[in-house]
């Protein structure tokens, strides 16, 4: 884990937020339907940080190793515009997607929670992994949250990487103000 200046100095210029579904924006647990649905809980505080995130006119987008229609309705509902569900090769899925949004590694922060994140965790200019990631995982990691995967650590990032952008007040004045 870095020094907080140094996270501050990468957080400064991070212009996509790209990140894990099941383990940082849901606890990691499935509910497998007999019909063959599925279930997972998403926080509401990570809602209203990706919120801010984009009216702070950041972007962002999901790369998951599962697919699953509740991560397409759930993207589309927080408006993250880039989504790589069934990545046999999460590398391959950040790659295009860099290419996509047309920025590079310096400008992306990715948030991760297991073993097969951490490729996208070196490659990312900062590295998150969630409190409750694996140990291999937050070894890694410029940052580990103090909240679980599912319980508000997207929302602690997005404040985080927005305060050292000086777009915090900026973003957060609309809900402030009543």
């Amino acid at each position: 884990m870095l020094e907080p200046s140094a996270i501050e100095r990468r957080a400064a210029h991070i212009k996509l937020l790209l990140m894990d579904c099941d383990g940082v924006l849901t606890d990691g647990r499935l509910w497998l339907l007999e019909n063959g649905d599925e279930h997972k809980g998403f926080h509401v505080h990570d809602g209203l940080g990706l919120d801010l995130w984009h009216r702070a006119g950041l972007r962002s987008g999901i790369i998951s190793g599962r697919t699953s229609s509740v991560v397409e309705r759930r993207a589309r509902d927080l408006k993250i515009e880039f989504v790589r569900q069934g990545a046999e090769s999460k590398m391959s899925s950040f790659e295009e997607l860099l290419k996509e949004a047309a920025v590079d590694d310096s400008e992306v922060a990715y948030i991760g929670d297991d073993l097969n994140d951490i490729p996208l965790l070196l490659r990312a200019e900062l590295a998150v992994a969630v409190g409750n990631a694996s140990e291999e995982t937050r070894a890694v990691a410029h940052l580990v949250t103090r909240a679980a995967g599912g319980f508000g650590a997207v929302r602690e990032v997005v404040e985080i990487i927005l305060k050292a952008q000086g777009r915090w007040s900026d973003v957060t004045e609309k809900y402030l103000k009543g």
